[in-house]
């Protein structure tokens, strides 16, 4: 859980300096943007192999090397001259946080299946409390004139006080099974022919494409659609993101009750609901609540569409995860763009109601998650 939560803050705090960094770079918004998409193509190109890692080595000492890598290049990519260099520790940022993010997963995985309960939405619902956490500290220190290199030195050295603490309690390659150390077969690194593996990852991509469309556009749907001022446009992904963390500390008290299929199914309809609900009236209640309650419905489905590609029958946990990451995260990355380029056409409304689709689509393909457990 102190990964979880340590990830979604130290992201945050990146997110939350980008304009300071921008501005003291004296970046163009397309630099930037190339910048950006540097550090998202590390992330891309670390999920699928991290598999292989894990098999190699245990998630558990992935997470560790990948953790303290991560709280070195944040301070690193800030401090860097040059756009040269800054693009280049953007991307080996990307690499530790893209292992990271995959290699937590797989540990959380063991974790729960040892606990013979679901638990996966709980350590999600940290990622989302430290993501929060991140965001407003670090609006709170950027009020006060604090430099992004102060502030990234700051926040990592306590982060890596807090971690180093936990790295006793992980478990090794031999406590979860995970290293294929004497197996001579030589195993895939990133698995797609798999029908739960396409199937699970189809869920991943339509959920975190719906997640990085309303962290892209909802302010912009409410400035310029709904016609509210700039302050309330932001309320929206805000609305979003506390609904989201809510409804996944719920999560597992709901998947242990209901079972994992009709609370992802669940989501699908209430996400479908929210965002019809945005699009269809366009006044601030309402498209509000609209995007509340798409942030409920998502909230749940990425942690139990994890935790099911981890305990696919025949496949490696590492290489389930990895590949169903990388599906969701590839989602998530041209989601936004896809949207925009949709909306030049027909209208931002009408480019939305692409999530609308993801979240049918995810409603539709719920059944995907019940994948048979392995033994602890």
């Amino acid at each position: 859980m102190t990964l979880f939560f340590v990830n979604g803050a130290l992201f945050a705090t990146w997110a939350s300096r980008i304009p300071a960094v921008q501005s003291q770079r004296g970046l163009s918004n397309s630099t930037l943007g190339l910048a950006l998409l540097s550090l998202a193509f590390g992330a891309l190109i670390a999920m699928p192999v991290s598999g292989w890692f894990i098999q190699k080595i245990g998630s558990g000492k992935l997470c560790k090397m990948s953790a303290l890598l991560s709280f070195a290049m944040l301070p690193v990519a800030i401090y860097v001259p040059g756009p040269e260099l800054f693009f280049a520790a953007l991307f080996c940022f990307g690499l530790c946080q893209g292992t990271l993010d995959v290699a937590m997963n797989a540990q959380a995985v063991v974790v729960e299946r040892q606990s013979r309960k679901p638990i996966m939405s709980s350590f999600h619902a940290l990622w989302s409390t430290g993501s929060l956490g991140g965001a407003a500290l670090g609006s709170a220190l950027a009020a006060q004139s604090l430099s992004p290199l102060s502030h990234s030195l700051f926040v990592t050295l306590g982060l890596c006080a807090g971690t180093l603490l936990t790295f006793p309690y992980l478990l090794g390659a031999g406590e979860s099974g995970e290293s294929s150390a004497g197996n001579t077969q030589p195993k895939p690194v990133f698995k797609l022919g798999h029908r739960a593996i396409l199937a699970l990852g189809t869920l991943a991509f339509c959920v975190m494409m719906g997640e990085g469309a309303i962290g892209d556009w909802s302010a912009l749907y409410l400035r310029k659609v709904v016609g509210t001022g700039e302050g309330l446009a932001a309320v929206g992904y805000t609305v979003f993101s506390i609904t989201m963390a809510g409804a996944r500390f719920m999560g597992d008290t709901l998947s242990a009750r209901f079972g994992p299929v009709s609370l992802v199914r669940t989501g699908g309809v209430l996400a479908t609901s929210g965002i019809l609900l945005a699009l269809c009236f366009a006044n601030v209640p309402l498209t509000l609540l609209g995007f509340a309650l798409v942030g409920a419905g998502f909230a749940t489905v990425v942690p139990t569409v994890f935790s099911a590609s981890g305990n696919i029958p025949g496949i490696a946990p590492g290489i389930g995860l990895s590949s169903v990451t990388t599906l969701g995260y590839l989602g998530f990355l041209t989601g936004p763009p896809i949207i925009g380029l949709t909306a030049d056409l027909l209208g931002l409304r009408a480019a939305l109601g692409l999530v609308v689709a993801a979240s049918v689509v995810v409603a539709c393909l719920a059944s995907a998650v019940r994948c048979q457990r392995r033994a602890a």
